[in-house]
């Protein structure tokens, strides 16, 4: 069973940095996408920046050139880092990790609790 922990969310100003955390407890399968989700108010959750199956890394248009997504394989965590944030930045942002153990086998999904981040003034 995989568990995802996020933390580091909070209120910070437009041009200012935040940093988000994912400890991640439990066994990666080889075969795995780890990443970061966002779900605004009345909006649908949404993918920010991910580490895909092939090893690439993907980022949202609106995130592009902004926020950096990095990982740490001995601490098995995944960062978020979120440099000059904009007001519609805010949103509840969820560490998610889709894995499989061959290309035979069902994808499991998991996601952790979600950390609340909001860009105002």
């Amino acid at each position: 069973q995989v568990q995802l922990v996020e933390s580091g969310g909070g209120l910070v100003e437009p041009g200012g940095s935040l940093r988000l955390s994912c400890a991640t407890s439990g066994t990666i399968f080889r075969i795995n996408a780890r990443g970061w989700y966002r779900q605004a108010p009345g909006k649908e959750r949404e993918l920010v920046a991910q580490f895909t199956t092939a090893g690439n890394i993907v980022y949202a248009e609106s995130v592009k050139g902004r926020f950096i997504i990095s990982r740490d394989n001995a601490l098995n965590t995944v960062y978020l880092q979120m440099n000059n944030p904009k007001p519609e930045d805010t949103a509840v942002y969820y560490c998610n990790v889709r894995h499989r153990r061959s290309i035979f086998e069902t994808w499991y999904e998991y996601w952790g609790q979600g950390t609340q981040v909001t860009v105002s003034s």
